[in-house]
């Protein structure tokens, strides 16, 4: 990346050949000082006068965005130096790219259940479904909103039996002699809910018992995981009469 063309030369130890100095076996490599900071951008940041809003377009690129702003595809790392959310989450996904996250994310069943389930349906335990047959590994538990996280198990014998959206699942009990049940709905993980806020928007806690109150707006991993990718795409970007300027004062900051 001609970005960090820029940045000064060390000498770096790769890999774990860092516990082996003293030793004499260790071999360095030039390679440009990432862990370098200069404060050009910072103070650009902090004047208003030097940038301006701007709002990624869907399927946009950061070279795209720099070409069809500044002319030029060589200004793409602004935009991360200017937005701390971009360097900390990455570059907004299209909404196909969110799509494919969400699976791989979310790839199981949610189980909820008004049933207490401490000290019940552990991760590791095998579930059935008492209506449909069909059969889930539990994966992990979410206590304060008495959801199960079960991953499907397709049958040898029943390949085609999947949990009905409610009905009773079973497990062998660990501490005792029998079987656990609780009732319960079936939704794909990434519509489950994530958490609940009030009508403010404030994260709440809910009852498991109860569930959730009247006033309380669930918010599902799949509404939350397009919320936070909808903010990535509000950005500050430096005005391109004052891109050049402002480069090229980083550069030379960067060789002092």
């Amino acid at each position: 990346m001609d970005f960090f063309k820029f940045f000064p030369k060390t000498l770096y130890v790769f890999g774990n050949e860092a516990e082996e100095l003293g030793t004499g076996n260790v071999e360095t490599e030039i390679f440009s000082d990432i862990s370098i900071y200069v404060d050009v951008i910072d103070e650009v940041r902090k004047n208003s006068a030097y940038h301006l809003k701007y709002y990624i377009q869907e399927n946009d690129r950061p070279d795209q965005v720099s070409y069809d702003l500044y002319g030029t595809a060589s200004y793409h790392w602004t935009f991360f130096m200017m937005n701390d959310n971009l360097r900390e989450q990455g570059w907004p996904l299209s909404n196909i790219e969110m799509e494919k996250k969400l699976h791989v994310d979310f790839p199981n069943l949610v189980f909820t259940t008004l049933v207490d389930l401490t000290g019940h349906f552990f991760p590791g335990q095998i579930v059935v479904g008492s209506t449909s047959g069909a059969r889930g590994k539990v994966i992990r538990r979410k206590l304060d909103l008495g959801q199960i996280i079960i991953e499907p198990i397709v049958s040898l014998t029943n390949p085609n039996a999947k949990f009905s959206p409610s009905e009773v699942i079973t497990s062998k009990s660990i501490s005792a002699i029998g079987t656990q049940a609780a009732f319960g709905n079936f939704i794909d993980e990434d519509k489950a809910v994530r958490h609940y806020t009030d009508s403010t928007g404030r994260i709440i806690d809910i009852d498991p018992a109860v569930g959730p109150g009247a006033f309380d707006v669930p918010v599902t991993q799949e509404e939350f995981y397009y919320t936070q990718n909808t903010a990535l795409k509000e950005i500050n970007i430096i005005k391109p009469s004052l891109i050049a300027e402002v480069a090229n004062a980083y550069k030379q900051a960067l060789r002092v």
